[in-house]
């Protein structure tokens, strides 16, 4: 957000998230390196951590870590560079076609930063069954999709859902909702700023223009834009979907504060905290992450399904991560 907007509205950022990440790994670090029971590794005599492997092969087996266990098939990660940071290997990676920062340990055990101990094998959780997921029926079903903007399970979710939108259009309403916390007027995201940012742009397109014109901006940003590029990527992704740049940025401005207030409360009237979350007429939807099953969960809504609910949705248009942001 301009400088100027964030004086008028009083929308702050503090810090800059990079600062921010960057003090949390040295903490995180800190602690490691005083308290190596967390993992139950051992630290030599004199402070340091175990012997530092090459860059490329901690980073060849930290990638191959995520798609294993972390991604576990459901999408890839492709490393595109490490380098040496702060006493950390960096590592930047794409996961369908969106840029990635972590920072891995120098003997290849331990990724931030979300304090993952890649010397364990995660456990293969056993099979639960779905809750019975029961909505009340109504003429126009209302599905809830919580997400934060660019969290990639989110995104997964949503590319899941655009197909859904376009078949069943007006008939049921999709709505995105956003997942944030507001801390006097600054709007917090998991991701930083940029994400809050976005947040805003989005519920104010949400706000100013049709359900078919929100979802062609936010599949066009899902599809190209990420950090690097947001600034000028989302104006692409306005023009493509015909939404007018400068009555977007005077809503985020004038408006953006008090729409996230009210996500917030939604979220937390929900019990929401994890994206994506997905609510239909008032029922957590806990089942598969794709498209049919998206479709025939909002057409279970309806008191008489329309003929759309008939057709089945090709498995190209399926996204099935069972992940989440939290």
């Amino acid at each position: 957000m301009a400088e100027k907007s964030e004086k008028k509205e009083g929308i702050k950022i503090k810090v800059s998230p990079w600062t921010i990440s960057t003090l949390i790994l040295l903490i995180i670090l800190a602690i490691f390196l005083a308290y190596p029971q967390i993992t139950g590794r051992v630290v030599s005599s004199n402070g340091n951590l175990p012997v530092a492997k090459p860059a490329n092969e901690v980073a060849a087996n930290t990638i191959d870590y995520i798609n294993k266990y972390i991604l576990a098939g459901q999408s890839t990660a492709v490393l595109t560079n490490v380098s040496e940071k702060d006493g950390l290997y960096n590592l930047q990676f794409t996961i369908a076609g969106r840029a990635y920062n972590s920072y891995v340990t120098r003997d290849g055990s331990i990724l931030f930063p979300s304090v993952v101990d890649m010397t364990q094998i995660p456990e293969t959780p056993e099979e639960q069954q779905p809750e019975q997921f029961e909505p009340e029926k109504t003429d126009k079903p209302v599905a809830q999709l919580f997400v934060m903007s660019f969290c990639p399970y989110g995104i997964q979710a949503e590319t899941a859902m655009k197909p859904v939108v376009d078949l069943l259009g007006s008939k049921a309403s999709i709505e995105p909702r956003f997942i944030v916390s507001i801390s006097g007027t600054t709007v917090n995201s998991l991701h930083g700023e940029y994400e809050a940012t976005e947040d805003m742009r989005q519920a104010c397109i949400w706000k100013n223009y049709d359900q078919a014109t929100f979802w062609a901006y936010v599949d066009y940003i899902n599809n190209n834009c990420n950090k690097g590029n947001l600034d000028t990527c989302w104006k692409d992704a306005a023009k493509n979907a015909k939404v007018d740049t400068a009555k977007i940025e005077d809503c985020v401005e004038k408006e953006g504060l008090t729409l996230m207030e009210a996500e917030e409360e939604l979220s937390n009237a929900n019990g929401v905290s994890g994206s994506p979350t997905l609510i239909i007429n008032g029922a957590r939807y806990n089942g598969a992450r794709t498209s049919e099953a998206y479709k025939q969960a909002i057409c279970s809504a309806f008191n008489t399904e329309p003929s759309e609910c008939s057709e089945t949705l090709s498995a190209s248009s399926e996204s099935a991560s069972s992940g989440g942001c939290a």
